[in-house]
């Protein structure tokens, strides 16, 4: 049997779903959640080979469910917002169902399963463009020994490259998420946050003071009291986006 779960906001969604599924006997549905957060508690107890995700639910969205998820199933989503579509096979999903989900289409998703599920090396591609949605641009997901913490970006004071890991200085404390400096470089406000480093982005209302420390060498000070070094490619990009 291939077990699946069904992750969705929308009773009406996950009842099309379950009665379509009923041509699919190979398939079994061994959980429905209605939130991201029952979702992730599914996943790790049930271990599901795929799962139907919803992108836009209340709490956290399917995305930033993904980000979370220690160990990936094959993903089919379903939402009513075709704006999405080219963003989730960026994730590496199996397909994409627009709703009202059309038979003839939920079978073209299902006959694209085998293939997916073949391919488990795909799976962990799913992680670094999953959270690229503007709504998602204006916050952060991370889990810190169990608990899911949602952090407004307007709340970080910097971000730091540690290892496989950027360490999130912010107003409530230091957390830590498996993403890359490149990745928030590219998907944060570039007109509030600004790589002044190699390893350091900076929030640019967090800057008090920018001082010369040795020759062509510069230090910024932030308002947490925090001094950074600012590379000369750094220096340049600060200069531009503070107006001096």
């Amino acid at each position: 049997m291939i077990r699946t779960i069904l992750i969705d906001d929308e009773a009406l969604a996950r009842d099309v779903v379950k009665h379509y599924l009923k041509d699919y006997p190979n398939i079994e549905i061994v959980a429905e959640c209605c939130d991201g957060f029952e979702g992730l508690k599914a996943i790790a107890q049930h271990k599901p080979d795929f799962i139907f995700l919803d992108i836009q639910m209340p709490k956290i969205s399917g995305f930033e469910m993904l980000e979370l998820v220690e160990k990936h199933p094959a993903v089919i989503f379903t939402t009513a917002f075709d704006e999405y579509a080219i963003k989730a096979f960026e994730v590496n999903a199996v397909d994409y169902l627009l709703k009202p989900i059309e038979k003839s289409r939920f079978d073209q998703a299902m006959q694209k399963l085998p293939a997916k599920l073949a391919n488990e090396e795909g799976s962990s591609e799913l992680l670094e463009t999953a959270s690229l949605s503007p709504a998602q641009n204006n916050r952060i997901v991370v889990k810190n020994a169990g608990v899911i913490k949602i952090i407004p970006v307007s709340e970080l004071n910097y971000l730091e490259a540690d290892d496989d890991y950027v360490k999130l200085s912010t107003t409530e404390g230091i957390f830590h998420k498996n993403k890359t400096m490149s990745f928030f470089e590219q998907t944060l406000d570039p007109s509030q946050f600004i790589r002044i480093h190699r390893s350091y982005i900076i929030n640019l209302a967090q800057v008090t003071k920018i001082e010369l420390k040795e020759k062509d060498s510069y230090v910024v000070l932030l308002k947490s009291g925090i001094w950074l070094p600012v590379s000369k490619t750094g220096y340049v990009k600060l200069k531009t986006s503070l107006g001096l």
